[in-house]
């Protein structure tokens, strides 16, 4: 059957329009980047596989041995990040934002970090030499993200904003810097690359950066702490997660499971204040 222009008009404003109202605006996306306390190095228990379905995760890369490929949301069962990492601070932060949501409300998290990893290597313009000057095992795992982490996670970012809205941006790095005081520059140079890359609003996107293993815990690297600290005079819409009294493991750079559900809950705890809403509950 042949179709009417008119008919064909009408039909392509319907289907625009389909298209448009796809997005979710009650989807909230947040986007997690940094070295291996994000990417997650405890232990995942059975307690942590359950998870609410308004709890979801893009995949960011083929997972064979979970049943993921890239690209599409998973209930948000650990690992978050690549396929066989652990829990981390984005568990509990996505479990609290939904415990604390009303039920029209859904969080979604992709999580691209890399374990070890300087804050150079998310520079989109420079990341290559610092990526080839890589150890082998670190290269391993940029080839994952097709060699290029930040691309992967602008990739990942722009299929999101289909479904839902980007709301935050969640960073735990800084072991490997430590001490450097051009690190909050060098991040803002990686939150401004991502605002625009992704045609985001800075005033609408706060960036919260969780502190190291506190020195309170034995912190290896807790002198950066100090450094992270004044992110807020360098990028105003951002906010820095404090660390102390979430448990370390014995190397002094890690936090245990328990460290990273309070760590989570913190960097949730802020997210929902800037959102307008409250803790569920909070573990004060």
């Amino acid at each position: 059957m042949r179709i009417k222009p008119g008919l064909k008009i009408i039909i392509g404003f319907l289907l625009i329009n389909a298209w448009a109202f796809s997005q979710d605006p009650n989807f909230y996306i947040f986007l997690c980047l940094g070295q291996s306390n994000m990417e997650g190095n405890a232990r995942i228990e059975p307690q942590d596989t359950t998870v609410d379905i308004r709890f979801q995760v893009l995949e960011a890369v083929d997972c064979p041995n979970l049943g993921r490929i890239k690209g599409i949301w998973y209930t948000a069962v650990p690992p978050l990040c690549r396929c066989y990492t652990g829990l981390s601070p984005a568990d509990y932060f996505g479990r609290t934002m939904v415990a604390s949501f009303p039920d029209s409300i859904s969080v979604g998290v992709i999580n691209v970090s890399v374990a070890g990893c300087k804050i150079e290597l998310y520079d989109k313009d420079n990341f290559q030499s610092y990526a080839d000057s890589a150890p082998d095992w670190m290269k391993n795992m940029i080839k994952e993200y097709g060699g290029n982490p930040y691309a992967r996670l602008v990739e990942m970012a722009k299929l999101a904003q289909k479904d839902g809205v980007i709301k935050g941006i969640l960073l735990h790095q800084g072991e490997s810097n430590t001490n450097d005081s051009l690190w909050t520059q060098k991040v803002k140079l990686i939150y401004d690359h991502l605002i625009q890359d992704l045609n985001l609003k800075a005033d609408s996107v706060p960036l919260l950066a969780g502190e190291l293993v506190n020195a309170d815990q034995g912190g290896a690297c807790a002198s950066m702490n100090s450094i992270i600290g004044t992110l807020p005079q360098i990028i105003p819409n951002s906010y820095v997660i404090l660390s102390n009294g979430c448990a370390a493991r014995p190397d002094n750079l890690h936090f245990t499971a328990e460290g990273y559900s309070m760590l989570g809950k913190r960097f949730a705890e802020r997210m929902l204040l800037i959102l307008g809403f409250q803790l569920e509950k909070s573990d004060k």
